[in-house]
């Protein structure tokens, strides 16, 4: 595959990853006379590309995610679970995880989620005498859970490039969402029990926090709570498609946190809109860049190439396939960013997959949740270069850290890999 060569090759020198991809993408044309993918051709698509529906759907997520993170929406989520599990053993650390479950559904970023979730849980979970690191290293990998928990935009990522119903997408990733917020859980009850808890401390903040009632709280956190409902019922009862519930989302976000909660001032706006920008503006051009170079690969033969190579050499053994995917995949989470490697795999494996008769849609809740993992582990995973800067500690001691809950994590992956009725139960 000299395509995947050039650009595996551009990334090991530091080559920006549009310039690697945009090169390997026009290589054929310029070296093959008479090949189709010209150089115009290449051109010609990138714009083509972005005249989808679909993708309108990510820079509208990106924005409705950075409102309500200024806008301070998780404090309220966190609140309203921390009244009713913040008791219990662990209590307060399995708060931050399903806050950042409950927030990823709002978001459908990882980032976003561990930056929101993170600047209020971390320094709360430190006051009550958790470990700071231990704290940032939750966090960060809890944050994950935003870009598999629906609405999220690595699955509309997926959609886009391999044609397979985003909404479908969404509904495969609730099960596999809770069931990898349980196991981190699991390692959080087991960290409190081994190292013990400020009990006194944790009891009397609860106290505090249950004094004015569940009505009062429930008054207060109802909007936030109503943000994922509106938008998942929305798409699942067909009344909006996602990209319509895209928009759905950044209107009620700009409701919320200006009228409502008042947590957010027209002002700040210019702010966020100038984050999201930043924030689309790369991941705009690198797909549509992506789209095209799956055109090409396309001509080339190379997805039947793959599917016939895979055939022959597992044995039509599926789950031998998907052992070797998640490896592969595991490793490159650890370099490159979610998007950017569903972008260009995805196309890549779906035609073998399907051959060995797994799901496009269980294939999609794979890739996404392996590279998940990629987030947060050491030494590039982005949610540890958010959640470090929040304690002022280095990006390695918060890895460290997190490697128990990536292997909760890990764990969680092969049950959902190898179960896939925990993606398809509901489609």
């Amino acid at each position: 595959m000299p395509l995947f060569l050039i650009l595996l090759g551009g990334l090991a020198l530091g080559i920006p990853i549009v310039v690697a991809l945009g090169f390997a993408t026009i290589f054929p044309g310029l070296t093959t006379p008479g090949f189709p993918a010209s150089v115009e051709y290449v051109v010609r698509n990138v714009v083509s590309a972005l005249d989808s529906t679909p993708m309108l759907a990510i820079p509208l997520f990106i924005l409705s995610g950075n409102i309500m993170t200024k806008g301070k929406i998780s404090d309220k989520l966190f609140n309203f679970f921390a009244y009713f599990i913040g008791n219990f053993p662990a209590g307060i650390p399995m708060t931050a995880i399903v806050t950042c479950l409950f927030y990823g559904a709002i978001s459908g970023s990882g980032v976003a989620t561990t930056a929101a979730v993170g600047g209020m849980a971390i320094p709360f979970l430190t006051k009550l005498g958790y470990d700071k690191v231990y704290s940032a290293a939750l966090v960060a990998t809890a944050g994950s859970l935003g870009v598999i928990i629906p609405p999220s935009i690595p699955f509309v990522t997926y959609g886009v490039v391999t044609g397979v119903s985003i909404g479908s997408l969404f509904i495969a990733g609730i099960i596999p969402g809770i069931v990898i917020g349980l196991s981190l859980m699991g390692y959080a009850y087991i960290y409190a029990r081994v190292h013990g808890e400020d009990r006194e401390k944790i009891e009397q903040n609860v106290r505090e926090l249950r004094s004015g009632g569940l009505f009062a709280l429930f008054k207060e956190s109802f909007w936030a709570l109503l943000a994922p409902v509106i938008i998942l019922g929305g798409i699942y009862s067909g009344i909006v498609t996602p990209t319509e519930a895209a928009a759905v989302s950044v209107f009620y976000a700009l409701l919320v946190c200006l009228f409502v909660y008042k947590s957010l001032s027209f002002k700040e706006l210019g702010a966020v809109l100038t984050d999201t920008v930043k924030s689309y503006a790369p991941i705009v051009v690198l797909l549509s860049l992506a789209i095209v170079f799956g055109r090409v690969l396309a001509l080339l033969q190379a997805p039947v190439a793959l599917r016939d190579f895979v055939l022959q050499n597992f044995a039509g053994n599926k789950y031998i396939f998907l052992f070797a995917l998640n490896i592969i995949l595991l490793i490159l989470g650890m370099f490159m960013d979610v998007g950017p490697a569903i972008a260009i795999l995805a196309p890549m494996m779906l035609a073998s997959a399907t051959a060995l008769g797994v799901s496009p849609v269980h294939l999609g809740v794979i890739m996404v949740i392996t590279l998940a993992v990629g987030m947060a582990t050491p030494p590039f995973g982005v949610d540890l270069f958010v959640a470090a800067p929040l304690i002022k500690e280095q990006v390695m001691k918060v890895g460290i850290k997190a490697i128990p809950f990536i292997i909760a994590f890990i764990i969680a992956l092969f049950l959902i890999t190898y179960i896939p009725q925990l993606s398809l139960l509901f489609l």
